[in-house]
């Protein structure tokens, strides 16, 4: 019998051999100083190579099964990404986001033409490094933004310059996206990651809305157009290419944009088809587990990350609460069905969070050793 503090369980639950690991990383990692240009010197690709393999070492030295490159070749989580694809370009320091406490000042995107695949993209150079460098027994997760970042109409506003019909806007983000992922998968990913703050958006809307029946409605259809594009994606996919998603609330210099919990999405993300749904859990800005028994019930096979570990401030929580907290989240997803993380990257945009790579470390040699002691 396995035995954790607090939980007692009738058999043995082995560690996944697979991703979702038991303890997995989320993405991003620290920007180091070497990678935070001055003036107008632009950073060397040996340079950036030199610190990607660093922190590669360093993860997989940790004792993890999964690494990333800490999305270190790219300025902003989602943009530069987005960017990439055939049909979009960026429009500079056009956008404000409020985040709790301070504003980001950040570039934009624009459509230029219909949106399409880009065999040229910069992030498969950035991936094809990243596997060569990643050591035997590890994986190679690569991070991407989710769809959803360009359906939604508040981010691309140009749409019908170009589309005149949006189930055929829809229909090319789901083609670009299918292209993408393949190719990344012929260059040897076996393990991506689509990260989403738009579901944390649409919390915070269908909240707002609930007077609102127009409005309210208009964020429905939006949360089922995300289902539906999402859906189309995954679809066949190949067999031994784990899938997951990350569901963030920003992050943002140890900021954040959204609050709420995942009950007024929960029904579409129940439709998703994903391997496993990294959540975040790290604080009362998340809501209660509650919601995670409609999301098991829904994808039964997949696995539940719970983001327990904050990634923005660099106190660390004690394992005893880490412990009682998975404790509770069995009440509502089996514990096989579980798994633990960060609750997000460290570094979402090249600021990064208020704490120091040994804090990092820190904060991920905790998720390492909790996961050890609950799933034996």
């Amino acid at each position: 019998m396995t035995k954790m503090e607090g939980i007692n369980m009738t058999q043995t639950v082995q560690n996944k051999i697979s991703a979702p690991f038991r303890y997995d990383v989320v993405g991003s990692l620290l920007r180091p100083a070497a990678l935070k240009a001055t003036g107008s010197t632009p950073v060397s690709i040996e340079t950036q190579h030199n610190e990607v393999k660093r922190v590669v070492t360093e993860v997989a030295g940790l004792g993890f099964k999964v690494v990333t490159d800490g999305e270190f070749s790219r300025r902003w989580w989602h943009l530069d990404f987005l960017w990439g694809l055939n049909g979009v370009t960026n429009v500079p320091h056009e956008n404000n986001y409020g985040f709790n406490g301070e504003v980001a000042n950040t570039d934009d995107l624009t459509l230029t033409g219909k949106i399409a695949f880009n065999p040229e993209h910069p992030f498969f150079d950035a991936f094809t490094y990243l596997k060569s460098v990643t050591p035997d027994g590890v994986l190679a997760k690569q991070t991407i933004p989710a769809p959803s970042l360009i359906i939604r109409d508040n981010l691309i506003k140009n749409v019908t310059d170009f589309y005149e019909d949006r189930a055929a806007y829809l229909a090319d983000i789901v083609k670009a996206y299918r292209q993408t992922i393949l190719h990344f998968y012929e260059l040897g990913a076996r393990y991506i990651q689509l990260d989403d703050t738009s579901w944390a958006y649409l919390i915070e809307q269908l909240n707002d809305t609930l007077d609102q029946p127009e409005a309210h409605e208009k964020y429905e259809k939006l949360g089922a157009e995300f289902t539906t594009v999402t859906q189309a994606i995954l679809k066949d996919l190949p067999e031994d290419l784990t899938v997951t998603t990350h569901i963030c609330r920003g992050n943002f210099h140890s900021t954040f944009l959204f609050s709420g919990g995942y009950e007024p999405v929960v029904k579409y993300l129940k439709q998703l088809p994903y391997d496993g749904f990294f959540l975040e859990y790290d604080n009362e800005r998340s809501g209660d587990f509650s919601p995670l028994k409609a999301l098991h019930e829904g994808q039964p096979n997949a696995v539940i990350v719970l983001g327990l570990v904050t990634s923005k401030f660099p106190e660390l929580e004690s394992k005893a609460t880490l412990k009682a907290r998975i404790k509770e989240a069995t009440a509502y997803v089996p514990l096989e069905n579980l798994a633990l993380s960060t609750q997000c990257g460290f570094a979402s945009t090249a600021e990064g969070n208020k704490l120091t790579e040994a804090q990092q470390w820190a904060k991920l040699t905790l998720v390492k050793e909790v996961a050890q002691e609950v799933w034996h």
